[in-house]
């Protein structure tokens, strides 16, 4: 295992988890954001033991969904096993975001005035191992003859800024929407939650970079779901959501599938 000298000890294990690799379901999940913990080289980042632990370091609840639909789905998960705040690995090495100096209402003292060197130091040691698991993850199923979609798992507060989001579950996607339009389909008859489109981020934000990347780059489809962490807070909540994401997945990929359209590979033009 390489050692990245700076950022990760061997101690420290490899950047990202997998469970589920040989699931043959539909899915290869992937869930950027679900740690708060930080390499033992970043000590505190200089942020107070609060701010460490709220959303601005990880997305709350998304893993836990994701394992549950993993299980479910009998379908792969690649998960990073650190803090978005050392490396956020839904943004490209060249966005500023990917190693945020201001989280919303907090600075992030580590982050500030970072060199190239120490820039592509954590690139290296944790962008490109986690979506190099991923693409090694497609690349074996798509030899094998699986059919994949790929699925991204987040969560989002329910204040931004101060100001009250009312949608409860986003369903975003980029220039690719099959699987999205399915979804949001099965979710126009089913009135439990606030889904929409695209929100409360979409592609002018920057955040389906994982979608491009794993699925519109490979003509696959994929999509991204984003739900208010107070509704995914402890594990009633999480069975619950998951239970209904499923739900919509299994219609949106039914409906699909009869229209001839889930796993053909259309390249983006």
């Amino acid at each position: 295992m390489r050692k990245w000298e700076g950022v990760l000890s061997p101690e420290e294990g490899e950047p990202f988890g997998v469970e589920l690799g040989e699931g043959r379901g539909p899915f290869v999940i992937v869930c950027e954001h679900a740690s708060f913990t930080l390499p033992q080289s970043m000590g505190d980042m200089g942020l107070s033991e609060e701010a460490r632990r709220s959303h601005i370091a990880w997305d709350p609840g998304a893993l836990a969904v994701a394992r549950r639909l993993s299980a479910g789905f009998d379908s792969p998960l690649v998960f990073q096993r650190f803090s978005r705040l050392v490396y956020d690995c839904n943004r490209p090495p060249e966005s500023p975001a990917a190693m945020p100096a201001k989280s919303e209402v907090y600075a992030v003292p580590a982050n500030e005035n970072l060199g190239g060197e120490a820039r592509l130091a954590r690139t290296d040691a944790l962008y490109r191992p986690f979506h190099t698991a991923v693409s090694r993850l497609i690349d074996r199923r798509t030899a094998a003859g699986l059919p994949t979609s790929v699925l991204t798992v987040h969560s989002f507060t329910p204040v931004y800024f101060g100001v009250p989001r009312a949608v409860e579950v986003g369903i975003l996607h980029d220039a690719d929407s099959r699987l999205a339009d399915a979804m949001l389909s099965a979710a126009s008859a089913d009135k439990r939650y606030i889904v929409r489109r695209n929100e409360p981020y979409g592609p002018a934000d920057g955040v389906t970079h994982s979608l491009i990347l794993h699925g519109i780059s490979r003509g696959i489809p994929n999509v991204m779901i984003e739900v208010r962490n107070d509704l995914v807070a402890d594990q009633a909540g999480q069975e619950v959501m998951a239970g209904y994401l499923s739900e919509l997945l299994a219609q949106a990929i039914g409906s699909q599938v009869n229209n001839n359209k889930t796993f053909v590979n259309v390249r983006s033009q």
